[in-house]
Protein backbone atom coordinates (compact mmCIF):
# COMPACT_ATOMS: atom_id res chain seq x y z
CA UNK A 1 0.00 0.00 0.00
CA UNK A 2 1.13 3.71 -0.60
CA UNK A 3 2.34 5.12 2.17
CA UNK A 4 -0.38 7.74 3.91
CA UNK A 5 1.89 10.75 4.53
CA UNK A 6 2.90 10.91 0.55
CA UNK A 7 -0.30 10.39 -0.30
CA UNK A 8 -1.89 13.12 2.08
CA UNK A 9 1.39 15.43 1.18
CA UNK A 10 0.35 14.86 -2.42
CA UNK A 11 -3.70 15.87 -1.74
CA UNK A 12 -2.45 19.10 0.23
CA UNK A 13 0.45 19.98 -1.47
CA UNK A 14 2.83 19.73 1.20
CA UNK A 15 6.33 18.54 -0.45
CA UNK A 16 7.94 18.20 3.03
CA UNK A 17 6.47 17.76 6.91
CA UNK A 18 8.39 18.37 9.80
CA UNK A 19 8.39 16.18 12.76
CA UNK A 20 6.48 18.02 15.14
CA UNK A 21 3.85 16.78 17.29
CA UNK A 22 0.34 18.27 17.61
CA UNK A 23 -2.45 18.00 19.52
CA UNK A 24 -6.41 17.34 18.02
CA UNK A 25 -9.02 19.16 18.54
CA UNK A 26 -9.84 18.13 21.81
CA UNK A 27 -5.92 18.69 22.54
CA UNK A 28 -4.93 15.48 23.00
CA UNK A 29 -1.69 14.13 21.52
CA UNK A 30 -2.44 12.21 18.58
CA UNK A 31 -1.48 8.71 19.08
CA UNK A 32 -0.59 7.18 15.43
CA UNK A 33 2.45 6.19 15.00
CA UNK A 34 4.04 8.59 12.43
CA UNK A 35 3.90 12.16 13.93
CA UNK A 36 4.37 13.49 10.52
CA UNK A 37 1.42 11.66 8.57
CA UNK A 38 -0.30 13.45 11.85
CA UNK A 39 0.95 16.58 11.07
CA UNK A 40 -0.28 16.35 7.38
CA UNK A 41 -3.73 15.19 8.48
CA UNK A 42 -3.64 18.35 10.61
CA UNK A 43 -2.39 20.49 8.13
CA UNK A 44 -5.70 19.49 5.94
CA UNK A 45 -7.73 20.46 8.44
CA UNK A 46 -6.14 23.55 9.07
CA UNK A 47 -6.74 24.48 5.35
CA UNK A 48 -10.28 23.47 5.48
CA UNK A 49 -10.81 25.91 8.25
CA UNK A 50 -8.87 28.67 6.29
CA UNK A 51 -11.44 28.60 3.79
CA UNK A 52 -14.25 28.11 5.49
CA UNK A 53 -12.40 31.14 7.24
CA UNK A 54 -12.32 33.23 3.75
CA UNK A 55 -16.03 32.65 3.51
CA UNK A 56 -17.63 33.30 6.58
CA UNK A 57 -15.85 37.02 6.20
CA UNK A 58 -16.88 36.91 2.46
CA UNK A 59 -19.54 39.65 1.58
CA UNK A 60 -21.95 37.10 0.19
CA UNK A 61 -25.06 36.66 1.13
CA UNK A 62 -25.54 34.44 4.45
CA UNK A 63 -27.39 31.48 2.45
CA UNK A 64 -24.46 31.58 -0.11
CA UNK A 65 -22.01 31.76 2.12
CA UNK A 66 -23.10 28.84 3.76
CA UNK A 67 -24.02 26.91 0.30
CA UNK A 68 -20.10 27.82 -0.57
CA UNK A 69 -19.05 26.13 2.93
CA UNK A 70 -20.68 22.77 2.08
CA UNK A 71 -18.99 22.87 -1.07
CA UNK A 72 -15.71 23.53 0.28
CA UNK A 73 -16.45 20.39 2.90
CA UNK A 74 -17.46 17.78 0.87
CA UNK A 75 -13.93 18.27 -1.26
CA UNK A 76 -12.17 18.45 1.57
CA UNK A 77 -14.35 14.94 2.60
CA UNK A 78 -13.16 13.20 -0.74
CA UNK A 79 -9.36 14.22 0.06
CA UNK A 80 -9.82 12.76 3.20
CA UNK A 81 -11.54 9.41 2.28
CA UNK A 82 -8.95 9.18 -0.71
CA UNK A 83 -6.12 9.26 1.45
CA UNK A 84 -8.03 5.90 2.81
CA UNK A 85 -8.26 4.19 -0.11
CA UNK A 86 -3.93 3.81 -0.06
CA UNK A 87 -3.91 3.28 3.98
CA UNK A 88 -3.70 0.45 5.87
CA UNK A 89 -3.86 1.33 10.05
CA UNK A 90 -1.14 -0.36 12.03
CA UNK A 91 -3.07 -1.52 14.73
CA UNK A 92 -6.87 -0.64 16.21
CA UNK A 93 -5.92 2.17 18.65
CA UNK A 94 -4.87 3.69 14.99
CA UNK A 95 -8.11 2.78 13.67
CA UNK A 96 -10.43 3.75 16.29
CA UNK A 97 -8.32 7.36 16.60
CA UNK A 98 -9.06 7.89 12.96
CA UNK A 99 -13.11 7.25 13.26
CA UNK A 100 -13.76 8.62 16.60
CA UNK A 101 -11.61 11.91 16.21
CA UNK A 102 -10.48 12.50 12.57
CA UNK A 103 -12.65 11.82 10.35
CA UNK A 104 -15.67 13.52 12.46
CA UNK A 105 -13.47 16.56 12.32
CA UNK A 106 -14.67 16.61 8.55
CA UNK A 107 -17.92 15.14 8.23
CA UNK A 108 -19.24 17.30 11.49
CA UNK A 109 -17.80 20.32 10.00
CA UNK A 110 -20.35 19.12 6.37
CA UNK A 111 -23.78 18.33 8.47
CA UNK A 112 -23.87 21.38 10.43
CA UNK A 113 -23.01 23.81 7.40
CA UNK A 114 -26.06 21.88 5.67
CA UNK A 115 -28.15 22.43 8.73
CA UNK A 116 -27.72 26.08 8.23
CA UNK A 117 -28.18 26.35 4.74
CA UNK A 118 -31.37 24.36 5.37
CA UNK A 119 -32.75 26.14 8.04
CA UNK A 120 -31.85 29.60 6.16
CA UNK A 121 -33.44 28.50 3.14
CA UNK A 122 -37.00 27.37 4.49
CA UNK A 123 -36.78 30.14 6.74
CA UNK A 124 -40.59 31.96 6.47
CA UNK A 125 -40.79 35.59 6.16
CA UNK A 126 -42.57 37.29 9.10
CA UNK A 127 -41.83 38.93 12.59
CA UNK A 128 -40.82 38.24 15.88
CA UNK A 129 -43.10 35.42 16.71
CA UNK A 130 -42.92 33.51 13.43
CA UNK A 131 -39.14 33.71 13.58
CA UNK A 132 -39.28 32.70 17.14
CA UNK A 133 -41.52 29.61 16.76
CA UNK A 134 -39.60 28.42 13.78
CA UNK A 135 -35.90 28.25 15.70
CA UNK A 136 -38.37 26.82 18.65
CA UNK A 137 -39.02 24.14 16.31
CA UNK A 138 -35.52 23.13 15.20
CA UNK A 139 -34.51 23.16 19.10
CA UNK A 140 -37.13 20.66 19.97
CA UNK A 141 -35.86 18.42 16.88
CA UNK A 142 -32.16 18.67 18.16
CA UNK A 143 -33.84 18.06 21.48
CA UNK A 144 -35.52 14.34 20.18
CA UNK A 145 -32.18 14.08 18.36
CA UNK A 146 -30.68 13.85 21.62
CA UNK A 147 -32.93 11.92 23.60
CA UNK A 148 -33.32 9.30 21.07
CA UNK A 149 -29.04 9.05 20.97
CA UNK A 150 -28.99 9.79 25.38
CA UNK A 151 -27.24 6.66 25.69
CA UNK A 152 -24.50 7.27 23.10
CA UNK A 153 -24.45 11.32 23.40
CA UNK A 154 -23.71 10.07 27.20
CA UNK A 155 -20.96 8.10 26.97
CA UNK A 156 -19.26 10.52 24.07
CA UNK A 157 -20.08 13.41 26.29
CA UNK A 158 -18.32 11.53 29.55
CA UNK A 159 -15.00 10.92 27.86
CA UNK A 160 -15.87 6.88 28.48
CA UNK A 161 -13.52 4.30 25.60
CA UNK A 162 -14.72 1.10 27.10
CA UNK A 163 -16.44 0.60 24.00
CA UNK A 164 -14.36 2.07 21.24
CA UNK A 165 -13.34 -0.86 19.77
CA UNK A 166 -17.31 -1.68 19.61
CA UNK A 167 -18.02 1.74 18.05
CA UNK A 168 -15.00 3.13 16.26
CA UNK A 169 -13.53 -0.08 14.24
CA UNK A 170 -15.29 -1.15 11.13
CA UNK A 171 -17.13 -4.51 10.83
CA UNK A 172 -18.99 -3.89 14.14
CA UNK A 173 -22.40 -2.82 12.16
CA UNK A 174 -25.02 -4.88 13.73
CA UNK A 175 -29.11 -5.46 12.25
CA UNK A 176 -30.35 -2.97 14.96
CA UNK A 177 -28.80 0.05 13.85
CA UNK A 178 -30.16 3.04 12.05
CA UNK A 179 -29.82 2.81 8.35
CA UNK A 180 -29.29 7.09 8.26
CA UNK A 181 -26.20 6.84 10.46
CA UNK A 182 -24.27 4.18 8.00
CA UNK A 183 -22.18 4.96 5.00
CA UNK A 184 -22.76 2.46 1.73
CA UNK A 185 -18.99 1.71 2.21
CA UNK A 186 -18.16 -0.42 4.95
CA UNK A 187 -14.90 -0.33 4.59
CA UNK A 188 -14.89 3.45 5.39
CA UNK A 189 -17.21 3.79 8.23
CA UNK A 190 -17.92 1.74 11.36
CA UNK A 191 -21.72 1.83 13.49
CA UNK A 192 -21.12 5.18 15.46
CA UNK A 193 -18.42 7.32 13.78
CA UNK A 194 -21.10 9.10 11.53
CA UNK A 195 -23.66 9.28 14.54
CA UNK A 196 -20.45 11.02 16.13
CA UNK A 197 -20.43 13.32 14.11
CA UNK A 198 -23.94 14.37 13.63
CA UNK A 199 -23.98 14.89 17.51
CA UNK A 200 -20.81 17.19 17.22
CA UNK A 201 -22.48 19.37 14.20
CA UNK A 202 -26.29 19.09 16.21
CA UNK A 203 -24.25 20.51 19.40
CA UNK A 204 -22.95 23.42 16.93
CA UNK A 205 -25.81 24.00 15.33
CA UNK A 206 -27.84 23.53 18.63
CA UNK A 207 -25.76 26.84 19.83
CA UNK A 208 -26.48 28.63 16.73
CA UNK A 209 -30.15 28.27 16.73
CA UNK A 210 -29.67 30.16 20.49
CA UNK A 211 -27.74 33.01 19.19
CA UNK A 212 -30.29 33.41 16.53
CA UNK A 213 -33.39 33.51 19.44
CA UNK A 214 -31.01 36.51 20.93
CA UNK A 215 -30.84 38.40 18.10
CA UNK A 216 -35.05 38.47 18.19
CA UNK A 217 -34.29 39.73 21.69
CA UNK A 218 -31.83 42.43 21.95
CA UNK A 219 -31.31 43.17 17.96
CA UNK A 220 -28.54 41.64 16.32
CA UNK A 221 -26.25 44.90 16.79
CA UNK A 222 -26.05 44.90 20.39
CA UNK A 223 -25.67 41.36 20.39
CA UNK A 224 -22.60 41.61 18.42
CA UNK A 225 -21.03 45.44 19.81
CA UNK A 226 -22.20 44.23 23.89
CA UNK A 227 -18.26 45.91 24.98
CA UNK A 228 -16.07 49.24 23.98
CA UNK A 229 -13.23 47.93 21.62
CA UNK A 230 -9.91 46.76 23.05
CA UNK A 231 -6.89 46.20 21.73
CA UNK A 232 -4.45 43.10 22.25
CA UNK A 233 -1.31 44.53 23.09
CA UNK A 234 0.70 41.47 23.20
CA UNK A 235 2.53 39.64 20.07
CA UNK A 236 0.47 37.59 17.84
CA UNK A 237 2.63 34.55 18.71
CA UNK A 238 1.10 34.97 22.32
CA UNK A 239 -2.20 35.53 21.16
CA UNK A 240 -2.13 32.41 19.05
CA UNK A 241 -0.34 30.18 22.49
CA UNK A 242 -3.18 31.37 23.98
CA UNK A 243 -5.86 30.76 21.72
CA UNK A 244 -4.37 26.97 21.70
CA UNK A 245 -4.49 26.89 24.82
CA UNK A 246 -8.05 27.78 25.40
CA UNK A 247 -8.48 24.85 22.78
CA UNK A 248 -6.60 22.31 24.37
CA UNK A 249 -8.14 22.54 27.74
CA UNK A 250 -11.63 22.67 26.67
CA UNK A 251 -12.03 26.10 28.23
CA UNK A 252 -14.43 27.25 25.45
CA UNK A 253 -17.79 25.31 24.74
CA UNK A 254 -15.77 22.19 26.57
CA UNK A 255 -13.56 22.53 23.63
CA UNK A 256 -16.30 21.65 20.97
CA UNK A 257 -15.28 25.11 18.87
CA UNK A 258 -12.60 24.97 16.30
CA UNK A 259 -9.04 26.96 16.05
CA UNK A 260 -10.57 28.87 13.48
CA UNK A 261 -13.78 29.72 15.01
CA UNK A 262 -11.74 30.75 18.55
CA UNK A 263 -8.93 32.61 15.72
CA UNK A 264 -12.18 34.96 14.16
CA UNK A 265 -14.14 35.46 18.53
CA UNK A 266 -10.44 36.69 19.21
CA UNK A 267 -9.86 38.90 16.11
CA UNK A 268 -13.21 40.30 16.93
CA UNK A 269 -13.13 41.19 20.10
CA UNK A 270 -9.44 42.62 20.34
CA UNK A 271 -9.50 44.16 17.17
CA UNK A 272 -6.33 42.13 15.74
CA UNK A 273 -5.72 40.12 12.21
CA UNK A 274 -4.12 36.89 13.35
CA UNK A 275 -2.19 35.90 9.88
CA UNK A 276 -0.82 32.40 9.33
CA UNK A 277 -1.67 31.40 12.96
CA UNK A 278 -0.91 27.66 12.48
CA UNK A 279 2.42 28.62 11.37
CA UNK A 280 2.94 30.42 14.70
CA UNK A 281 1.68 27.09 16.67
CA UNK A 282 4.16 25.00 14.19
CA UNK A 283 6.93 27.84 15.70
CA UNK A 284 5.66 27.60 19.20
CA UNK A 285 6.35 23.80 19.56
CA UNK A 286 9.45 24.57 17.93
CA UNK A 287 11.06 25.93 20.90
CA UNK A 288 13.66 24.56 22.58
CA UNK A 289 13.24 25.32 26.00
CA UNK A 290 10.26 26.31 26.95
CA UNK A 291 7.21 25.77 24.30
CA UNK A 292 4.44 27.57 26.43
CA UNK A 293 6.36 31.29 26.71
CA UNK A 294 3.57 33.05 27.05
CA UNK A 295 1.45 31.33 29.21
CA UNK A 296 4.49 31.09 31.87
CA UNK A 297 4.04 34.54 31.54
CA UNK A 298 0.46 35.12 32.60
CA UNK A 299 1.30 32.94 35.41
CA UNK A 300 3.88 34.41 36.88
CA UNK A 301 1.82 38.09 36.60
CA UNK A 302 -1.11 36.46 38.09
CA UNK A 303 0.85 35.25 41.11
CA UNK A 304 2.65 38.92 41.09
CA UNK A 305 -0.74 40.64 40.85
CA UNK A 306 -2.29 38.54 43.67
CA UNK A 307 0.61 39.17 46.05
CA UNK A 308 0.74 42.88 45.37
CA UNK A 309 -2.97 43.63 46.69
CA UNK A 310 -2.95 41.25 49.17
CA UNK A 311 0.51 42.43 50.91
CA UNK A 312 2.55 39.11 50.83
Amino acid sequence: MENFEKIAGQEAGILSLNKQPFTNLDGELLMLPDKRRNHGLERLYTALENQLREVAVSRERPIERYRISVRICKKAMVKLKNYMSGYTFEDLNEEIHFFKVIKPQFYSQYIFFINVFNFLLQRPAGGETIQRDYIHTHLAELKTFFDHNRAFYSYYRSGMTQLDEVYYTRGGFGVHAELEDFEEDEQYSTSHDYKLSKIIANEKFQEYLNIELAKLQVGPEQLLQPFKPAQWTASQTDAVELIYALKATGAVNNGNIDIAELVGIFEYAFSIELKEYYHKYTDITRRKKEMAVFLVKLKEGLLRWINDKMGL
